[in-house]
Order: structure tokens, then C-alpha cells, then sequence
């Protein structure tokens, strides 16, 4: 992102909002400038549209800026840090096989988020599966192997820097899968140990 762009979100994220002529005042900028940027960040998402602020004294009112939620992604968080802290903590008070079930129920409850697949066959439900993956920043696709399994193949873990550390996160995703798809798949790559996805095979005739 434009360096100009970056600071005026800052600027919204510390100051919580701003009009045109202070962010202009701020940067050094015209204010052409500043509602050009911000007209971009709007159109991102980034920014939410003006409101209008009465003004005590007589006059246009004045228009604020504020950031909008997308927004929020694109300044740091400890949510791994906090999940690894958790699950250590989990770990002391509870036997692996508990922390376990706890996450594969956590897998379940994300799978019941899901819209129902309908009355389709099984190739139907999985493309469902995968729309709701990639709802969750999995970015899944599937294939047929040569055998005539499916594939199913994640990209993109969002728990992966917890996965790394806590291996039974993984649970999680198998029982949410599980319960996706109607039948348990079986994982033959695992990006958690390094490898570039994770990969699942599913049978037919398991379903």
C-alpha cells in the first residue's frame, strides 16, 4: 500500500477520526490530495464513508473520517500469541486426549456455521465445503487423484503459527472436515511439519 495511504489509516487508527482538513494539516498534503487517498480507501473498504459533524458554530458541517472493520486486519495482533498461551495453560490443567476433544468440539461448532449442503451428492457437498473454507481464509480447492479419490488441498491454514507449535490444533480442522463432508478424509500432507499444504484424500467408497 501507498506510503500516504498507510499513514492516513494510522492516523484514523490513533486518532479514531478525522476530517479532510486534518489529515491535510497532518500530512503536508492538499486537501485534493487527502480525498483522493481517502476516496481509494473507501473503495478498498478501509475507510468508512463521512459522517457529518454539526458544528457549534454557523456553517457547513464538517465531515469525519473513520476506519471501517476490514481495516482492523491490517494492524498487528497477538491472536496466536494468545492461542499458544491458552492451549499451554489448557495443557496444565487437562490430559492431551481432553485438549484434544475440546478442539475437535470447537471443529464441530465451526462446521455447524456452515449453510447446508442440500440433498446433492457427495461432489456437491464437498464443493459446499470448500466455499466455506474459503470463506475462512483456507483457500481450498479439490481434484481427483488418479485412482478416482478426491483431494482436498489447503493453502492457506489461518491457525498455522499455532499448528507449528500445538499439533492437536489440527484436530480441530479434521473434525470440522469431518463433519463437512459426512466421512472422516485422511491427511497425507501437513503443513504444520513443514510441508507446502495440507492435503486430505477422501474415498468414494467411504462415503
Amino acid at each position: 500500500m501507498q506510503t500516504t495511504r498507510e499513514s492516513i489509516l494510522n492516523i484514523l487508527k490513533e486518532q479514531g477520526q478525522a476530517t479532510v482538513d486534518e489529515l491535510s494539516a497532518e500530512l503536508g498534503l492538499t486537501t485534493v490530495t487527502v480525498r483522493h487517498h481517502l476516496d481509494i480507501l473507501r473503495g478498498d473498504g478501509l475507510v468508512a464513508d463521512p459522517v457529518a459533524c454539526r458544528r457549534k458554530a454557523p456553517g457547513r458541517p464538517k465531515y469525519v473520517y473513520t476506519l471501517a472493520d476490514k481495516a482492523s486486519k491490517l494492524f498487528p495482533k497477538g491472536y496466536a500469541q494468545l492461542a499458544s498461551l491458552m492451549l499451554d495453560e489448557a495443557r496444565s490443567h487437562l490430559s492431551a486426549d481432553e485438549v484434544e476433544q475440546i478442539l475437535r468440539d470447537i471443529g464441530e461448532r465451526i462446521a455447524d456455521q456452515a449453510p447446508s449442503p442440500g440433498e446433492g451428492d457427495f461432489e456437491d457437498r464437498l464443493i459446499a465445503a470448500v466455499g466455506f473454507l474459503d470463506e475462512l481464509g483456507y483457500m481450498a480447492h479439490w481434484e481427483h487423484d488418479a485412482t478416482g479419490a478426491y483431494l482436498l488441498h489447503i493453502v492457506n491454514c489461518p491457525y498455522e503459527q499455532v499448528a507449528r507449535e500445538h499439533h492437536e490444533v489440527c484436530a480441530m480442522d479434521e473434525s470440522m472436515l469431518t463433519h463437512l463432508l459426512g466421512t472422516p478424509p485422511r491427511r497425507i500432507s501437513w503443513a504444520a511439519l513443514g510441508e507446502r499444504e495440507c492435503t486430505y484424500v477422501i474415498h468414494p467408497d467411504s462415503v
